[in-house]
């Protein structure tokens, strides 16, 4: 029903116009980006994985935390995920992007990572008693 009204008469320019004009911009960054680089590394999120249970009754810190890989999925370019760390016991997640259609680039690069690494092979401690 939203996005109806969103896009009815009258609200297509002040909403939606604007946003593909907003995801035009973004996709064209990381378009420049890559005539420059082969790979974006980041992080997955501004924090660590949450402890279970520790977030449901806040949903904007858990909209939040997704801030990181929102960009490319508006730029419509590939991205992975991959462990890299742990921080208090929790997982730290690395995030590869890269150019729109080059998968295979983009998977040999956390593929190499991943082999020079072991963090995908170990796993958190996530006893009842940590998720208070």
């Amino acid at each position: 029903m939203l996005g109806t009204y969103a896009l009815s008469a009258g609200y297509y320019e002040a909403f939606y116009k604007k946003a593909q004009q907003v995801r035009t911009l973004i996709s064209k960054d990381y378009s420049d980006a890559f005539n420059e680089v082969d790979i974006i590394a980041g992080p997955t999120s501004p924090t660590v994985a949450f402890r279970i249970g520790e977030k449901t009754a806040d949903p904007l810190a858990m909209y939040l935390n997704d801030i990181y890989t929102v960009p490319a999925n508006l730029a419509g370019i590939p991205g992975v995920s991959i462990p890299c760390g742990f921080a208090g016991g929790l997982p730290i997640g690395l995030q590869f992007l890269g150019r729109h259609f080059d998968e295979p680039t983009l998977l040999r690069v956390a593929h190499v990572y991943q082999s020079v690494t072991d963090w995908h092979k170990r796993t958190p401690d996530i006893r009842v008693e940590n998720a208070t």
